[in-house]
């Protein structure tokens, strides 16, 4: 009887225990439920791209409440007639500081203009229309409710870090994403502001001060540690500026900045987007508040947090369109290919190139970084940034695109031939003057 009593105490527990586990099951939540999930991942590709391409061309992420509101860079852009002051700026004068004309950006009409030249550059009535229509690369405008005035001005990632292929004249055509704006006089542009006191007053300077050190910077080059260390001039006297490089071609790269130090690419676009372009947003690097950064920690620049926070929700997707940008492939008839492919031997042989330059990606995979002492300069640089003050190995591709300014962090080089000459010397490989000249066909064939 007991054990009767017993079994069928199992039984209705077990058959309790089985209900519930076919309840629980029948309302637990699916994996995936929708579109097949590759749709999905398709999909958000292709949103992650858009988003990513508008954020790199077109947002600010508020930083016109700096460049308009604080040093009024739009009243000598705008001139008297659209809110501004004096006779605004002409597109020969935009042209001259290096800033550039995205013909895409224009209605049909205007681009006819352009090709049979019957545009006054000298009439800043053109400067206006190009700003209405978003045309100038990196500069975004904004204006009354009218669109007559304009009242402030901000700045974006193309700014620096795109270009055109001058389809049409040297500074217009059409709009090349990631590639470098040598010919960008940032220290000048600057300078047309009424009020950089603003610049002063972080670097704890006088407006003297400031003036020498924008214009020593030059052409293609900014000084993204200045407002951290406040070490304007190298020790040998020249500008502490550095080239501003390409952003394409990184994808499969690890460190991707000259020095290494800023980590990834998120990293960068972060720092530059908060301390750099002066927009709202967070960034967050206690190794940089330090002594070795009396600037920073003055503003209090290693710990950012804004509100609002117009960046950090836009990082992943400039990230992925930044990895979308191939490095380009230089033109046919820009080198010697049979010279290339002997160059090709040499690199990864006798010039031991590859030892670091590692194709495909012509960058150590992992970890890319080398000391001063390693590459044969100075490390001051390097130096500057937190870490490891090393260099990182410059992925090779597209060189041919970025070669104004020369090579090297900060263009202490002037020719690929004085790149290939100086390691030849520095780790005494013995080449040839033909066999370092067919190197350099190779470099510029990639």
């Amino acid at each position: 009887m007991k054990c009767q009593l017993f079994r069928s105490t199992v039984l209705g527990v077990s058959t309790l225990l089985l209900a519930c586990l076919i309840v629980a099951c029948a309302g637990a939540p699916k994996k995936h439920s929708g579109a097949p999930f590759k749709d999905v991942v398709h999909a958000n590709a292709d949103k992650m791209f858009v988003d990513g391409q508008q954020v790199f061309r077109f947002d600010t992420f508020g930083d016109e409440a700096f460049w308009g509101g604080k040093l009024r860079l739009h009243e000598p852009i705008a001139g008297e007639k659209h809110g501004g002051k004096g006779p605004g700026l002409t597109p020969k004068q935009a042209l001259a500081v290096g800033l550039k004309v995205d013909t895409d950006q224009l209605p049909g009409p205007v681009v006819a203009l352009l090709k049979a030249k019957k545009v006054d550059f000298d009439d800043p009535k053109y400067t206006i229309l190009l700003l209405k229509h978003d045309a100038v690369v990196g500069i975004k405008a904004f204006w009354d409710e009218k669109k007559e005035n304009i009242t402030s001005i901000g700045i974006t990632c193309g700014f620096c870090h795109s270009t055109v292929d001058d389809a049409i004249q040297p500074g217009i055509g059409r709009r090349l994403d990631g590639w470098p704006n040598r010919d960008l006089n940032v220290g000048q542009i600057v300078l047309l502001a009424p009020n950089p006191q603003p610049l002063a007053d972080q670097l704890g300077v006088d407006m003297a001060t400031v003036k020498k050190v924008l214009q020593s910077w030059g052409p293609g080059k900014y000084d993204a540690e200045l407002n951290f260390d406040g070490k304007a001039m190298r020790p040998d006297g020249k500008s502490a500026a550095v080239l501003i490089p390409p952003a394409f071609g990184l994808a499969g790269v690890g460190n991707h900045t000259w020095s290494g130090s800023r980590t990834s690419i998120p990293y960068w676009n972060a720092y530059v987007a908060v301390t750099q372009m002066h927009g709202s947003g967070t960034f967050i690097d206690p190794r940089l508040d330090t002594p070795e950064n009396p600037v920073a920690v003055k503003n209090g620049l290693a710990h950012m947090r804004d509100n609002p926070d117009n960046v950090t929700s836009k990082l992943a997707a400039l990230h992925y369109y930044q990895l979308s940008i191939p490095a380009p492939a230089p033109p046919n008839n820009s080198y010697n290919a049979q010279a290339a492919q002997t160059g090709q031997q040499l690199f990864q042989g006798k010039a031991k190139c590859a030892t670091c330059h590692v194709p495909p990606l012509f960058t150590e995979p992992g970890w890319n970084l080398h000391s001063a002492e390693e590459i044969g300069v100075d490390d001051f640089q390097a130096n500057r940034s937190p870490g490891e003050h090393k260099y990182r190995t410059a992925p090779l591709k597209g060189l041919f695109a970025h070669m104004d300014g020369g090579f090297y962090h900060d263009g202490r080089f002037a020719t690929l031939n004085d790149v290939v000459d100086h390691y030849n010397q520095h780790l005494k490989l013995g080449l040839s003057t033909e066999e370092k000249a067919a190197v350099v066909e190779y470099l510029k064939s990639l």
